[in-house]
């Protein structure tokens, strides 16, 4: 009897560790599923080493790239080509953010079910909300300079451009590329944003000083803060409250009110607004912003204007423009269509569970909207833009070493009908409204055309 005993134990014990192994390899094969799937190993997925399974699509229904076990097949159009390589991918598989690395899982068509089982073992054609033609225009209208153009509907979080320079034609690759080809720079980029950033500062003032919209200065073109510290305008502006500040872009004004807000509030806005988090875009991690915060003096001053230690990752920027349009609450972007019948059907939903926190209240973001349209109006020139009920402000963001500054354009369309946040940023392209708002205008034109 006590040897039935014992064995039965022992079989009571074995069928527990039998349970636990069982329930540690389900909860692995429903979390790392996809991964395993994926491995470079799996010669169902990869020939040669290179991904031969899945198709990718514009939201038109435009050829991007397909994997075939001969290698991949691009666009016929070589400009769609070269501006969509940082997202397509090139045939070395250099680009973190290319699909075959980042979106692999959905081309290889994945699932718990059937694995990467399909009957004709092409992988799954996945649609991207991006629009080829559009991003082939923004490509255009960067001319061969630096930088990056992001477009996305800020009702629903589609992204309809999404451009990043230098690229190249990944079906005729050069034999050396220029430092820094390989980034996109919309989602993997930070840069010097200058007086974009005052609109973050802005919002800070709005929601915390009770003479927000009455407090003036007398700009005289520039503030010394002794020891050869001072900051600087390229105007004399005379005097200035918060809306013609913002117009103007006055350096002078926007340094005092940062000493007024104070680094740790300027700190605060910058994480509410988003700056200082990465974004997932169908898995592709965003660059987070990265700030220093001075507690007061010239270095807090420039860093209130968008200078000292700013870096701003595009997208991020792009996301507060969506917050601002949408009442202060952005809705998150995404490149990928739904492919199954639930994500469907989920799409149809309202975006629940798909926007950001609350960046800043409505009552600012309808006046930063006021002040953004005013901009335009009184500074750029609604010419400039015709046909476009445009809200934007500009940057020209100083980047030292003798360069020439980086031109900033954001902000988004005051239109139902067309309802779409902007950045463009041209790496030391100048002077931000005549540069960089020009390159807006085109795509935007495009877009709404």
């Amino acid at each position: 009897m006590k040897k039935i005993e014992k064995r039965a134990i022992m079989c009571l014990l074995l069928a527990c560790v039998l349970l636990v192994g069982v329930g540690v390899f389900s909860y692995r094969y429903f979390a790392y599923g996809d991964d395993w799937a994926s491995y470079e190993g799996n010669r169902d997925v990869y020939t040669k080493g290179d991904l031969s399974k899945g198709t990718l699509y514009d939201i038109n229904g435009q050829l991007l790239m397909q994997n075939t076990a001969e290698g991949m097949i691009f666009n016929e159009d070589a400009t769609i080509r070269t501006s969509l390589m940082h997202i397509t991918g090139d045939r070395d598989n250099n680009i973190a953010t290319g699909a075959n690395r980042a979106f692999t899982d959905e081309l290889i068509g994945y699932d718990f079910i059937n694995g990467v089982y399909s009957l004709n073992n092409a992988g799954e054609d996945v649609t991207l909300t991006l629009d080829a033609n559009i991003c082939a225009t923004a490509y255009q209208a960067l001319d061969g300079r630096n930088g990056t153009v992001g477009v996305y509907n800020y009702e629903t979080g589609q992204i309809v451009c999404m451009v990043s320079s230098p690229t190249y034609d990944p079906m005729d690759p050069p034999s050396s590329v220029a430092d820094g080809t390989y980034l996109n720079r919309f989602t993997n980029g930070t840069f010097v944003p200058g007086s974009i950033f005052k609109l973050v500062t802005a919002a800070a003032s709005i929601e915390n000083l009770d003479d927000a919209y009455s407090w003036q200065i007398n700009c005289t073109g520039s503030v010394d803060y002794g020891h050869g510290d001072e900051v600087t305008d390229l105007a004399v502006h005379g005097t200035v409250d918060l809306q013609k500040a913002l117009e103007v872009s006055c350096n002078c004004y926007f340094g005092q009110l940062s000493e007024k807000l104070g680094g740790g509030l300027i700190e605060k806005y910058t994480e509410k607004t988003g700056l200082t988090k990465s974004l997932d875009i169908n898995g592709i991690k965003t660059a987070t912003s990265t700030f220093d915060y001075p507690e007061g003096g010239v270095n807090l001053a420039w860093t209130g204007i968008g200078q000292y230690h700013d870096m701003v990752n595009p997208c991020s920027m792009m996301v507060y423009m969506g917050a601002i349009a949408n009442d202060g609450t952005a809705v998150i972007p995404y490149i990928i269509e739904p492919t199954s019948f639930l994500d469907k059907q989920l799409a149809k939903l309202p975006k629940f569970g798909t926007k950001t926190e609350s960046m800043i209240d409505t009552s600012t973001a309808t006046s930063l909207k006021s002040m953004m349209a005013n901009n335009v109006e009184n500074n750029y020139g609604t010419d400039m833009f015709p046909g476009l009920s445009i809200c934007a402000k500009s940057g020209t963001a100083e980047v030292g070493g003798n360069k020439r500054p980086n031109a900033w354009f954001v902000g988004f369309l005051d239109d139902p009908e067309n309802p779409y946040a902007f950045v463009v940023l041209v790496e030391n392209g100048g002077y931000g409204s005549s540069v960089a708002g020009s390159v807006a205008n085109t795509v935007l034109q495009d877009i709404v055309d």
